[in-house]
């Protein structure tokens, strides 16, 4: 609130009025020492310093009210709340309210109510490279679509025949020849069945024979052709099986590493459940298509050429004719009917994936569903989503009833009129009895790789769409990568350098503009400045998160972009301000800063870290579950993990962005104790993002930003405080907040 001339505290025990309080503290105090988080770090502000502070953070003596003065928490918070543009091309001018509710309080001047710049915005970072979207309904045309199916056959044939590994070619070579030594058994069985039925019309009777003696032997090899087909089959698909799976867990894992090798572009506009639905449809989709390449497609043709062969020798040319025109009508007929419904079947998957991510977006973020009570409202996003889904199933599925009546309407027909030509010729004395019975089997016999043909095709195109996404996302272009010649980082000190830097989410709308600075080598330096004015995004493009657009960056001499992004990043450790955290132990949490760790490293660490007596308080101690994304923890609980970690990697270069933005003042001061020795016992370079000033006044060097360049010449707190620049009027605006919150 605004104190004017003679108000006095609402508190009791103050009477003065607060202006005349304010004035004796200032001109009789000659230093007030100010509590900070490290007792030894605390800094005496005498009037001297203070003094071009107050010339610009009070407000000044309006003619007619001469004793008005800008106190209080509602006027100093007009600092943080209007740096984004204040410091821009605008400065503070007050002048008083002459009517109204607000009658002789402070108010800003029209300048003052401009747009905020576009430059101290945050920018969305998903609009650097425009991310295609892999999970929606594919919009490819039909030549493309048959392209991109080519494609997909050609890449997994690689996994059949793979060059490099003589088992898997050994595999597939003796699943080939079972499978065709069974397709000979099964063409086999009709001919043994047609000898049976031939060698039983005959007068028992009158020869005085048995079953055994007319034919024993045939039904022998009758059984034997049926077993011998079928554990063909069976062990073929058991040597394969290695084949297939290697292929599914090779192909897995290379779109997996490339996901973790893409940029943070990428992962910020992803959609999780959408994405891994379609990464787990794709991988089920592999094994049916590495199936169906060897065991399905040719040996359904193979099966098919030797019944129809066989047909047209043994019975004639009718008989070839009604098999070719099955043949042909059937293909027809499943080829157009599965492309007319592929187009279905492409929406449900759509469908799918946007089910799934509603429902993993929703509970991922349980907690605010809970604090605004949305569950009714997530239900209904899932709803809709399911009801795109329901209704493109829906088509599917009747679709799909529609393609098997013309199937079975056609084989009927053929199995029909191949009937009444082997009875007209059992009529006529051309066939036998057991020539009408082999027809009919070998009719059926082809029913079974038709059937299958149909079945295949509709699947084959449906891992085709499962394994497009899968495919889709390895050729997503890697944004961020080394050089072919790129070396290692040599660590010299940890000098780092930004030359005339300039970056942007957007590329129209920069973030930083002709940014230039030095950050000496085993100093401590802060960054500091308003919400957007890219703080957080300096330390993205340290660690190649990013590239920039303009300008150079570089850690003892060397250009960030001609080193490898792993020596890179492992030389960088960072405490960022949201923790990341796995749904497992807090010890895997902990030591995964350097998974190798022993547990006594573990146990070092959180103790400097100033969590373990906290863990230890745990009934499951270092074994504890974090939970998702560390819910089942405090966020003070979280940054200490995070502080722990940094501390197992041990790295030469190390970043805190707020890092103890969660902490209370007492843990705050201590934690800030044990970094500040770490930082002294090895003269580490430490960056320090912050808005926090208490916390950041003791560095070695502060650099202030605005609007996306340096504000003014960096320097010490004291240096930057005599200066009554930027900075000067930050911290004013700091102090004052919490003076008059002690006051108030």
């Amino acid at each position: 609130m605004f104190v004017r001339s003679g108000a006095t505290s609402r508190t009791g025990p103050l009477t003065l009025p607060l202006p005349f309080f304010f004035l004796f503290f200032l001109l009789f105090t000659p230093s007030y020492p100010i509590p900070y988080p490290q007792p030894s770090l605390a800094y005496a502000i005498n009037f001297r310093m203070l003094s071009p502070c107050l010339l610009r953070s009070i407000a000044r003596v309006v003619p007619g009210r001469s004793s008005s003065l800008l106190l209080s928490r509602d006027a100093t918070r007009l600092y943080p709340l209007r740096l984004g543009r204040s410091f821009a091309s605008t400065r503070f001018s007050f002048q008083n309210e002459s009517s109204g509710p607000n009658k002789g309080l402070p108010k800003f001047t029209q300048a003052e109510k401009d747009p905020v710049p576009i430059a101290n915005k945050l920018m969305p970072s998903s609009s650097i490279t425009k991310t295609p979207n892999l999970l929606g309904e594919p919009t490819l045309t039909t030549q493309d679509q048959r392209k991109a199916d080519w494609g997909i056959i050609k890449e997994m044939s690689t996994y059949l025949w793979p060059k490099d590994n003589l088992g898997a070619k050994v595999r597939v070579g003796l699943s080939l020849a079972l499978l065709v030594g069974a397709k000979i058994l099964n063409v086999q069985v009709p001919f043994y069945f047609k000898t049976i039925i031939d060698s039983m019309n005959v007068d028992f009777l009158t020869l005085g024979g048995t079953v055994w003696t007319a034919a024993g032997s045939v039904i022998v090899a009758y059984g034997l052709a049926r077993i011998g087909s079928t554990a063909f089959q069976e062990i073929r698909n058991a040597v394969f099986a290695n084949v297939a799976q290697k292929a599914i867990r090779k192909v897995a894992c290379n779109v997996f590493d490339h996901l973790l090798r893409l940029d943070l572009n990428f992962h910020l506009t992803r959609q999780t459940g959408g994405l891994i639905r379609a990464i787990d449809r794709g991988t089920k989709g592999i094994s049916f298509l590495l199936t169906s390449m060897v065991f399905h497609i040719f040996p359904i043709f193979l099966e098919i050429s030797m019944v129809c062969g066989i047909l047209t020798y043994k019975f004639g040319p009718n008989f070839a004719a009604v098999t070719a025109v099955t043949m042909l009508a059937y293909t027809v007929f499943t080829i157009k009917t599965t492309a007319w419904r592929t187009k279905f079947r492409k929406q449900a998957n759509a469908a799918d994936n946007k089910g799934a991510t509603v429902a993993v977006d929703s509970l991922i973020n349980y907690e605010a569903v809970k604090h605004f009570n949305n569950e009714k409202y997530e239900v209904g996003r899932y709803d809709k989503a399911l009801k795109g889904y329901e209704s493109a199933s829906i088509k599917v599925a009747t679709s799909l009833a529609f393609l098997n009546l013309g199937q079975n309407v056609i084989f009927s027909s053929a199995l029909t009129a191949m009937m009444y030509l082997a009875c007209q010729g059992v009529i006529d004395g051309n066939l036998t009895v057991g020539d009408l019975v082999m027809v009919n089997q070998l009719v059926f016999q082809l029913s079974v790789p038709l059937n299958f043909l149909g079945s295949v095709y509709r699947e084959l195109r449906q891992s085709l769409m499962d394994m497009e996404t899968l495919f889709n996302l390895q050729k997503v272009n890697i944004a961020v990568k080394d050089k072919p010649d790129a070396k290692p980082l040599e660590f010299k000190g940890g000098e780092i350098k930004f030359e005339n830097v300039t970056f942007g989410y957007h590329p129209d709308r920069p973030i930083l503009k002709n940014v230039t600075f030095t950050i000496p080598a085993g100093k401590k330096t802060a960054i500091v400045g308003p919400s957007g004015c890219g703080k957080s995004t300096i330390l993205r493009l340290l660690f190649r998160f990013y590239d920039i657009q303009g300008g150079r960056i570089l850690i003892d001499g060397q250009d960030i972009r001609d080193v490898t992004v792993e020596s890179l990043r492992k030389s960088i450790g960072v405490v960022p301000q949201d923790t990341p955290l796995f749904n497992n132990t807090i010890e895997h949490n902990i030591r995964y800063g350097r998974i190798d760790a022993t547990a006594e490293e573990v146990l070092h660490v959180s103790k400097r870290a100033r969590i373990h007596d906290i863990i230890s308080s745990f009934p499951e101690g270092y074994q504890t579950m974090v939970g998702e994304r560390g819910m089942m923890i405090s966020g003070g609980e979280k940054q200490r993990l995070a502080v722990s970690r940094l501390l197992l990697k041990d790295p030469p270069l190390l970043f805190f962005d707020e890092a103890t933005s969660a902490l209370d003042t007492h843990t705050e001061q201590a934690l800030l104790g044990n970094i500040s020795s770490i930082l002294k016992e090895k003269e580490r370079t430490s960056v320090f993002v912050a808005h926090r000033l208490r916390t950041i006044f003791d560095s070695d060097q502060i650099i202030v930003l605005r609007d996306g360049s340096v504000a003014e010449p960096p320097g010490t707190h004291e240096q930057l405080i005599n200066s009554g620049g930027v900075y000067s009027s930050l911290w004013a605006g700091e102090f004052f907040f919490s003076f008059f919150h002690i006051l108030s």
